[in-house]
């Protein structure tokens, strides 16, 4: 291992990409929807079952979620028209959202965000 390498904590990547996104309020995200978003589920599919689902939400498991997303993929899914789509990912939390919108950055798709405290902020926030 080399023992030169810079290491950085997960909490600064998350920082990092967090800084690149234009991130949604919990009470925003059916706006976001109607606005013509694509709002992406990538919760595993217990804590769907368990929790319940995002209505309109479309559920891409997170391991595939970039060749779902890039409109230059084969793979990609209908509601990607190109790489400026607004998209909106949801996880439990928020945490895996952030990163995964920031590597979305990354392939072009530039107006890829994340919700503020996932799936639990948005139920308990519609728990009110």
């Amino acid at each position: 291992m080399n023992e030169n390498r810079t290491c950085r904590s997960i909490d600064d990547i998350l920082t990092d990409a967090r800084a690149r996104l234009d991130r949604v309020a919990p009470e925003d995200l059916e706006r976001e929807r109607l606005d013509g978003a694509v709002v992406v589920d990538i919760r595993p599919v217990e804590q769907r079952t368990r929790d319940g689902e995002v209505p309109g939400a479309i559920v891409i498991d997170r391991n595939v979620l970039e060749w779902r997303l890039d409109p230059s993929c084969d793979h990609h899914i209908p509601d990607i028209t190109g790489y400026d789509t607004r998209i909106v990912i949801v996880c439990n939390e928020g945490y895996s959202s952030s990163l995964a919108a920031a590597l979305l950055h990354d392939v072009g798709l530039r107006r890829a965000t994340d919700l503020i405290g996932g799936y639990q902020a948005w139920l308990a926030r519609r728990e009110q």
